[in-house]
C-alpha cells in the first residue's frame, strides 16, 4: 500500500500514536506525517505510507489551516490548557479590539517557540529538556501568517481561524495575542481544518473500529502519490526511462520529448509520472525557459535533476 492517507486526529492521541496505529492497521512497514499536531489537538494528519513517506519533505512545507480557541485571562508553561497555570488576570477586551490585534499579526514575523515543543536543542526535544527540569529558551523562528480571522467572540473564550506557512505555533500565537491584549493567555482548543491541499472533510476516523474495517477504510480512501503531489507539473516519461531513473540516470532531453518540459522555469520543482499514473521521481528543471532546450539538436543534453525517487 503506497500512498497518502488522511487521518482525522482524535483529542488526547500523539501524531506519533496516529502514525503507529495506521501502520499496524495497513500492514505497511513504513508510515510518516507531514507535520506534527499536539496531543490536544483534532483534524487533519495526513499519514504517507511505504514508498510515500518520500514525499514527507515536500508535503511537510505546506501552509496550514488552524481553527484556534484562545482561553484569556490564563498563562500556563506549556501555553495550552493542559498546562500548569504560571498567571492568571481578568480581561478586559472587546470584539473590535480583538479583530484589530488580529489583523497586527497576519505576515512575516519572528515567533518563539513554546518550551514544551519539538524543537530540538543539542539533538533533544525541547519538550524533555523541560520536563527534566531545564527550561531553554527557544531561539526566534520566521514564519507567516496568511489571514486571521475572528470566528467567535464569547470572552474569555475567542475562536478565530488562521491560514499560516509550516512551524507556526498556535500555541504561541495565543501567547502573542494575549500580550497585545495586555492579558495572559493560552490555547484552549485547536482543530486542524487543512494541511496544504488536504481538508479535514476528506479525513477519516479509525476511532472506535475493528482491525478490518481501519483497512478497509484506509485502502478505500488511499490518495495516489501523484494526487498527492498535484501541485507539482508532470513531465511524462516511458516507462522504459522509469525504470532508468528509478536505477539512479539522470534524464536527458532525449528521455523526455517535446513539448514536456516546454513551459517550465529554472528550480521549478516537478514530478516524474510513467504511464498508469504512477510516480516515478520527483525532479528539478535546471534551465530557464526549457522550451529553447527542448529545440536542441544535442540529445544529451540535460534538462532536469531528479531529488528524489
Amino acid at each position: 500500500m503506497n500512498g497518502i492517507v488522511l487521518i482525522d486526529k482524535p483529542c488526547g492521541k500523539t501524531s506519533f500514536d496516529v502514525v503507529e496505529e495506521v501502520r499496524r492497521a495497513a500492514c505497511v512497514k513504513k508510515a510518516g506525517h507531514t507535520g506534527t499536531l499536539d496531543p490536544l489537538a483534532t483534524g487533519v494528519l495526513p499519514v504517507c505510507l511505504n514508498e510515500a513517506t518520500k514525499l514527507v519533505q515536500f508535503l511537510i512545507e505546506d501552509r496550514k489551516e488552524y481553527r484556534a480557541t484562545m482561553l484569556l485571562g490564563v498563562e500556563t508553561d506549556t501555553l495550552d490548557i493542559e498546562g500548569r497555570v504560571v498567571a492568571s488576570r481578568e480581561a478586559d477586551v472587546d470584539r473590535s479590539g480583538v479583530e484589530a490585534v488580529l489583523k497586527e499579526f497576519i505576515g512575516l514575523q519572528e515567533q518563539v517557540p513554546p518550551r514544551y515543543s519539538s524543537v530540538k536543542h543539542r539533538g533533544k526535544p525541547l519538550h524533555r529538556w523541560a520536563r527534566e527540569g531545564t527550561l531553554i529558551d527557544p531561539p526566534f523562528r520566521m514564519v507567516e501568517i496568511y489571514r486571521m480571522d475572528l470566528e467567535e467572540f464569547n470572552p474569555p473564550y475567542i475562536t478565530f481561524l488562521v491560514f499560516c506557512s509550516k512551524g507556526t505555533y498556535i500555541r504561541s500565537l495565543c501567547r502573542d495575542i494575549g500580550k497585545k491584549l495586555n492579558a495572559p493567555a493560552c490555547l484552549y482548543a485547536l482543530v486542524r481544518t487543512r494541511s496544504g491541499a488536504f481538508a479535514r472533510e476528506k479525513a477519516v476516523s479509525l476511532e472506535g473500529k475493528s482491525p478490518e474495517k481501519k483497512r478497509e477504510l484506509l485502502e478505500s480512501n488511499l490518495i495516489s502519490m501523484t494526487d498527492a503531489l498535484s501541485r507539482l507539473k508532470p513531465v511524462f516519461v516511458s516507462n522504459e526511462t522509469a525504470d532508468r531513473v528509478r536505477k539512479g540516470h539522470q534524464p536527458v532531453r532525449a528521455d523526455l520529448g517535446y513539448p514536456a518540459a516546454s513551459d517550465f522555469q529554472e528550480g521549478q520543482v516537478v514530478q516524474l509520472v510513467a504511464s498508469g499514473n504512477n510516480l516515478v521521481a520527483v525532479g528539478r528543471i535546471l534551465r530557464d525557459g526549457a522550451a529553447g532546450a527542448m529545440n536542441s539538436n544535442n540529445p544529451a543534453l540535460k534538462i532536469l535533476r531528479v531529488i528524489n525517487h
